[in-house]
């Protein structure tokens, strides 16, 4: 088999069982079974589980970040406009985590505190580079910083979410009071 076509095996059968079963549930041997190749030959494509999930995160981040920037809905204003675009990258995130790792392993796992920083840096970066091809970032470059606050705040309070919910319910709860508490002030000082 082609070493590409590997890769997407391992890959596509990766992101098939972490969303059945959660990051932490699922072994390397039961990824290598679903892929129909021998667990090393992984190992020559990724340096580990974690490495997959995160190129599997950032692959479906991206894309779906790049579909919501590229909608070109009409609104009132400069703000409404960056307020949607935030809480619709806030939701992509938060589904992210939940749909491929996991709250338990999130919550349980002792390195996937340091895992979570990784992401969340990379997040930032991939979100700050896409808000950033935008026309009204594009064109003010001196309104990077008010971005780059107002991303890092957003993504640090979403994340918190995980760990301070405890159902579905709560989560709605923490969203609208985002959206509609805290997030305009956040808008505001970041234009």
């Amino acid at each position: 088999m082609e070493p590409e076509k590997i890769k997407e095996s391992i890959l596509r059968a990766a992101k098939e069982l972490f969303r059945k079963y959660g990051y932490h549930k699922t072994s390397v041997n039961e990824i290598a079974k679903k892929a129909r190749i021998a667990k090393a030959t992984i190992y020559k494509y990724f340096e580990s589980k974690e490495q997959i999930l995160d190129f599997i995160l950032m692959d479906y981040l991206d894309v779906n970040l790049h579909g919501i920037l590229s909608n070109k809905a009409q609104f009132v204003n400069e703000e409404e406009h960056l307020k949607a675009l935030v809480m619709k990258t806030c939701r992509l995130s938060f589904t992210v985590c939940n749909e491929f790792i996991g709250w338990d392993f999130v919550r349980e796992n002792a390195n996937s505190q340091e895992f979570l920083k990784h992401l969340s840096d990379q997040l930032e970066a991939l979100l700050l580079s896409a808000y950033l091809e935008l026309d009204h970032f594009k064109n003010n470059p001196a309104k990077r910083d008010g971005l780059a606050f107002l991303l890092k705040a957003s993504k640090s309070i979403v994340f918190s979410f995980a760990f301070t919910s405890v159902s579905d319910s709560d989560v709605r709860k923490n969203f609208v009071a985002f959206q509609k508490e805290i997030l305009p002030y956040l808008v505001k000082a970041a234009l």
